[in-house]
């Protein structure tokens, strides 16, 4: 936790500098107000410990000037003349806290737990935030196919090393989950992991929401705000789909990777931040060089450690294993128990090439789920392009007996009907026959 003193007493900074070491603390001194915004620019703090009175200043005209250079900043207001009023004044203007002098070691050591402790939750709350924005089951990256064996074993060890990692693949085979995994296994993981998901926003838009903005930088800029940069101070920034990212942020994201520097937009300070960056594509970013969308100087900031994610189509094995995954998961959240997949869906599902990859498949589990109300899953619970490669599925016209004609349409109407009343209406059966009819061709 990096804490700033401002006190225009140095024998108080002293005293401060010694003490919050001792409780682990980063600690920078400041002995004027111009000192304590200079640092405050320089590197993003956690708490501020502030003296009421500093000089022929108050400290009370400070306060909502630190916080508008660090909006979310922790000011805890020490002085030798506590009064009541004074204190409210304090906690009015956004302080957290009022500490009178002369303070203990135990009464600082309480400060910076209970910042510890509200730097904690906010941190879990975003990363809650962040899980819900793109909710799905947390998908085991054990595995037992070769491809993905290896590149775990790569992320492993590049977790370790505090460098940029790029990860490249087709859309939807999993390098958001990678990420995550990299980062738990990182020195970071008891920092935060976020986002910036690169094509959703303007360039404007995306440079404010990478390195924040400052008041009037554009329209509805209505107060200073910090970016992603800052709020995943000691951890790690994922960005999605880079080869995404317009030519002008281009720059300052190769600025923060060489020297992890940044300016705010529309601010012209310069600030710092110790951020991991982690990169994902799946475009051909050497192509995209050679026609001039993407910096080659990027490029090469960004895959230190370079990793391509096999799609599913090659992870056949991993298919059965997901699909269930995410059966268990979708039932769960319909608060019914995971239904069955039959011999044939299984066969369907293995057949067909993922072109979506795990995001497709997980999609197609959910669809299911949600329209199949059976307990067992035949392939028409699929979409069709799905469905179609299970062997022998009887067509029209086709060496088929009537009854598996019979069977093969029933089930598809009841794969795609709401409710049983439903398919039996339109397939022109009673309630009791559509069921009796149903636990036969399922259980067969």
């Amino acid at each position: 936790m990096r804490v700033l003193v401002v006190d225009d007493e140095r024998n108080i900074r002293k005293t401060l500098v010694v003490c919050l070491q001792g409780l682990g603390c980063q600690v920078t001194e400041a002995g004027t107000p111009a000192a304590a915004l200079e640092a405050l620019a320089r590197a993003p703090h956690d708490v501020a410990l502030v003296d009421l009175r500093l000089g022929r200043e108050d400290g009370l005209d400070l306060l909502p000037r630190l916080l508008a250079e660090r909006p979310g900043l922790d000011v805890v207001m020490i002085t030798a003349y506590a009064a009541f009023d004074t204190a409210v004044e304090a906690i009015k203007r956004g302080a957290k806290d009022y500490l009178p002098k002369p303070f203990t070691p135990a009464q600082i050591k309480r400060v910076i737990e209970a910042a510890r402790e509200r730097r904690d939750l906010e941190r879990r709350l975003l990363e809650l935030e962040e899980q819900l924005a793109d909710a799905a089951p947390e998908v085991s990256l054990e595995s037992t196919s070769a491809p993905m064996r290896a590149v775990m074993e790569v992320v492993s060890r590049a977790a370790a090393h505090d460098v940029p990692v790029l990860l490249r693949g087709e859309s939807g085979t999993g390098k958001s989950v990678l990420a995550r995994a990299l980062h738990r296994m990182s020195p970071r993981r008891e920092r935060p992991f976020f986002v910036v998901n690169c094509p959703a926003l303007d360039e404007q838009l995306l440079a404010s929401e990478m390195f924040g903005h400052a008041k009037g930088a554009f329209t509805g800029a209505v107060r200073d705000q910090p970016g992603r940069v800052e709020a995943a101070e000691g951890g790690t920034l994922f960005l999605d789909e880079v080869g995404e990212i317009p030519p002008a942020v281009q720059v300052k994201l190769l600025r923060f990777l060489q020297d992890k520097q940044f300016e705010r937009l529309g601010d012209s300070r310069t600030r710092n931040a110790d951020v991991r960056i982690v990169a994902a594509t799946n475009r051909d970013l050497e192509k995209a060089v050679r026609e001039g969308h993407f910096r080659e100087d990027l490029l090469f900031r960004l895959n230190v450690v370079e990793l391509t994610v096999p799609p599913l189509r090659d992870r056949q094995d991993e298919v059965l294993p997901l699909a269930r995954l995410f059966l268990a998961f979708f039932a769960r959240a319909g608060r019914r128990a995971p239904p069955e997949l039959t011999a044939e869906a299984e066969r369907a599902l293995l057949a067909y090439p993922w072109p979506g990859n795990v995001r497709e498949l997980r999609n197609a589990i959910e669809r299911a789920v949600i329209l199949s109300p059976g307990q067992k899953l035949a392939p028409e619970a699929f979409p069709e392009r799905i469905a179609s490669h299970a062997a022998g599925r009887p067509s029209m016209g086709g060496d088929f007996t009537a009854e598996e004609i019979e069977r093969e349409h029933i089930l598809r109407v009841l794969a795609r009907s709401k409710t049983q009343e439903e398919a039996a209406r339109i397939l022109g059966l009673d309630a009791s026959t559509l069921w009796r009819k149903r636990r036969k061709y399922e259980d067969g």
